[in-house]
């Protein structure tokens, strides 16, 4: 466990528990979520707060001189939604976080020489750096999903217009794996943790809407879980692409 606090560039990032956390105020204004004035950047605190949903009486707002957690950035970057923010989380992602994890956690004397003398550390260490690895890729996909804007994104997920894979499915006759199986045949997705993930060339052509949900495990370690369904346009991509390879729906195939 470490709680030093490590810089990269103005990003100050540090790990509490194992868990990577990030300065409220240089990651806001990484993001775009600054006024700028006399030349100074000052963070739009209470706009922060309204993205993560943060109250008085929701257990404290942020402020200058906290830390966020991860899911919390990829919130905030979420909703920010500009190219600005784009730019920061792809180097965050691709760049300071390798770094943080480049051996799958902080490596101190002290955890060294444990590894070292301690077989199970390093199945330990190997286990969560693939946890964190697949984490990642499922809230990268879930960043690169089109969000116009804040308030939308809030409504369309609980828009009736959304659909499930099973519901898709079920226009072919098929089950959700059946159409699972042949997207993934068809080069649309792939399984990472037990959940269907869509390769990057389609991950920001709005085809699917995703929300990720902390579930903490019996012995205190947490994981996230998907939640994907597909817009409209998703599902007229997988009726075109189904088409072209000679799979019709079932009304299609009747008449």
């Amino acid at each position: 466990m470490s709680n030093e606090v490590q810089v990269f560039d103005n990003l100050k990032v540090k790990e509490v528990n194992g868990q990577v956390m990030f300065d409220a105020e240089s990651a806001a204004i990484g993001l775009g979520i600054f006024d700028k004035s006399h030349g100074y950047e000052n963070v739009r605190w209470e706009r922060v707060n309204k993205y993560l949903k943060l109250s008085a009486t929701s257990g404290g707002k942020i402020n200058k001189g906290d830390f966020i957690t991860e899911p919390q950035f990829y919130r905030l970057a979420i909703k920010a939604n500009n190219e600005t923010a784009e730019r920061f989380q792809a180097w965050v992602t691709e760049e300071v976080l390798p770094s943080i994890r480049k051996h799958g956690a902080y490596l101190t004397n002290d955890k060294i020489e444990e590894i070292l003398l301690s077989p199970d550390t390093l199945i330990k260490v190997a286990t969560e750096l693939k946890n964190e690895r697949e984490k990642n890729v499922l809230l990268t996909q879930q960043v690169s999903e089109s969000r116009p804007k804040a308030d939308y994104y809030d409504k369309i997920m609980q828009s009736k217009s959304l659909v499930t894979i099973t519901q898709i499915a079920k226009d072919y006759g098929w089950s959700a794996k059946q159409m699972n199986d042949k997207l993934h045949e068809l080069g649309v997705q792939y399984k990472i943790g037990g959940q269907w993930v869509l390769y990057s060339k389609y991950q920001d052509k709005g085809y699917t809407f995703s929300t990720t949900v902390d579930i903490t495990k019996k012995d205190g370690s947490s994981d996230v879980r998907m939640n994907t369904k597909w817009t409209q346009k998703g599902r007229v991509f997988i009726y075109n692409l189904l088409k072209e390879n000679d799979i019709l729906p079932t009304i299609e195939r009747e008449n």
